[in-house]
């Protein structure tokens, strides 16, 4: 059996744009994944909602850094043959202040944690496939709080790759893939969750 963990923010949770709530599992993209991989694999869900990858959220609340919980997960979910990071959208709010480039490298910083981690099989490294997420889209309600963020996300792709590269990473460009919903601008409706898992999965079948 192998295991997949999948480490993100509420687009990995799955939280519906129009309602706010969460899809089912079934709809959720890892949900896409487990199902596409099928028998022999676990694919754990790891997604919290305002997660960033290296930032304590002074409104939010500490624990939305990603750097927090990872260690910990990763040694209740061990021995992990592949983790997914896709962090990042919430590094862009507004209060933040971040470049592309340093969220790009703050995801990346977890990648380099998760491959000395000792984590996969045999005491040796998970494979870590970097994700860039997906450019925001047009904001409505959370305008004010991503400003300025449509014009970075679209720089992330270059960043992320650079920088998978870097750490000796696998690299995926969710925004090849999929868009983000016209709703709020930062979720991904259903349809987009079902072709990311699809595309998760293919890239996971040639790493595997």
């Amino acid at each position: 059996m192998r295991t997949i963990l999948c480490y993100g923010d509420s687009n990995t949770w799955g939280s519906d744009p129009e309602t706010g709530e969460r899809f089912s599992e079934e709809v959720r993209w890892p949900g896409v994944l487990a199902r596409e991989l099928g028998d022999g694999f676990r694919v754990v869900e790891e997604g919290l909602s305002g997660r960033t990858t290296v930032r304590d959220d002074p409104i939010e609340g500490v624990h939305k850094n990603g750097r927090t919980y990872l260690r910990a997960c990763l040694e209740s979910h061990k021995p992990i043959d592949l983790v997914t990071v896709m962090l990042g959208t919430n590094d862009l709010k507004e209060r933040f202040g971040a470049s592309a480039s340093d969220i790009a490298q703050g995801a990346a910083s977890l990648a380099e944690e998760i491959l000395r981690s000792g984590c996969g099989p045999g005491g040796g490294a998970p494979v870590v496939l970097l994700m860039a997420p997906p450019p925001v889209g047009k904001l409505t309600d959370m305008a004010e709080m991503f400003e300025g963020s449509r014009e970075k996300s679209a720089r992330f792709a270059g960043h992320y790759r650079r920088f998978a590269e870097q750490y000796g990473c696998e690299f995926l460009d969710a925004g090849a893939v999929i868009s983000s919903s016209d709703i709020d601008g930062i979720h991904l409706e259903a349809e987009e969750h079902r072709k990311l898992g699809e595309a998760v999965a293919a890239r996971v079948e040639e790493i595997l």
